[in-house]
């Protein structure tokens, strides 16, 4: 597909260096990764900018990883008035107070062992996949919960650029 198919593709690639790389904060709080996207406009199609993205995600450093989890929210805690935290975070959005409790409990064990976030690709996750996967990775060593995020991160941020590429109007939401 060209990226004239995309009008949101033709913005970016279109778009100053300065509101590029406001959208792709928007995307990832790691402005090495945003930096390496943003040095490669322009970009033919979409496959070719989720192939930058991974190659940028693939050269994070640990505290480029920290920098970008810094920019999400804990799971069941979406920031306030963040239409993206709210719809990533929507398989929590029903779950019951027993859930949401046992979540904020995960969350803090999670964060206490690993200084972060858990991080997780929520898009299409119910409450109770997420409580499983936390359940599942906290056991891990901090080496292996890095590489997962790497991962998990790299999902949120094809998901945040598709939104990118098919947005007439351009914005990151």
């Amino acid at each position: 597909m060209s990226s004239s198919s995309f009008p949101g593709l033709t913005r970016f690639n279109t778009a100053d260096d300065s509101t590029a790389a406001a959208a792709l904060h928007e995307v990832c709080a790691s402005r090495a990764w945003g930096s390496k996207i943003l040095a490669r406009r322009p970009y033919a199609t979409t496959e070719a900018l989720f192939a930058a993205s991974d190659a940028a995600m693939a050269e994070l450093s640990a505290e480029d990883l920290a920098e970008a989890m810094a920019g999400h929210p804990p799971i069941g805690r979406p920031k306030p008035g963040d239409p993206t935290s709210n719809r990533e975070q929507s398989g929590m959005a029903g779950a019951s107070d027993e859930l949401k409790a046992e979540m904020l409990e995960l969350n803090l064990a999670y964060q206490e062992k690993f200084g972060h976030v858990f991080l997780i690709c929520a898009s299409g996750r119910t409450g109770e996949q997420m409580r499983d996967a936390v359940r599942n990775r906290i056991d891990n060593t901090p080496e292996q919960e890095r590489e997962i995020v790497r991962v998990e991160l790299g999902k949120i941020n094809r998901i945040r650029l598709t939104r990118i590429a098919e947005n007439a109007e351009g914005d990151a939401a």
